[in-house]
């Protein structure tokens, strides 16, 4: 059994038991977080189910593992012969997911 679930304007794919990394949710550390965006599920007996957009009654039950950030990104601009650079840095949140049920 999978679903299609989408949060942070991405989508996943996620069975019972995948971590996952997610754009940052507000949720604390070891709480649990219902994903209800779910675009399709795949159940074993029943097929599958593609929402319009979204599958009623659907929800994908996951707990925080961890609240983070990503490694560093340096952004350099940089223009030849004008004596023009910028150096920035940045590191994206995050919220790492494990997948607890999927709901249909």
């Amino acid at each position: 059994m999978y679903a299609v679930v989408a949060t942070g304007g991405k989508q996943y794919r996620v069975q019972a038991g995948d971590v996952i990394f997610v754009e940052k949710l507000i949720a604390e550390v070891d709480s649990t977080v219902e994903l209800t965006e779910v675009l399709a599920v795949e159940t074993d007996n029943a097929g599958i189910k593609i929402g319009t957009p979204v599958v009623e009654g659907a929800k994908v039950v996951a707990k925080v593992v961890a609240q983070g950030k990503a490694k560093k990104v340096i952004v350099f601009k940089y223009k030849s012969k004008k004596d023009y650079r910028r150096k920035n840095g940045h590191r994206q949140p995050y919220t790492k997911l494990i997948i607890e049920k999927i709901e249909a």
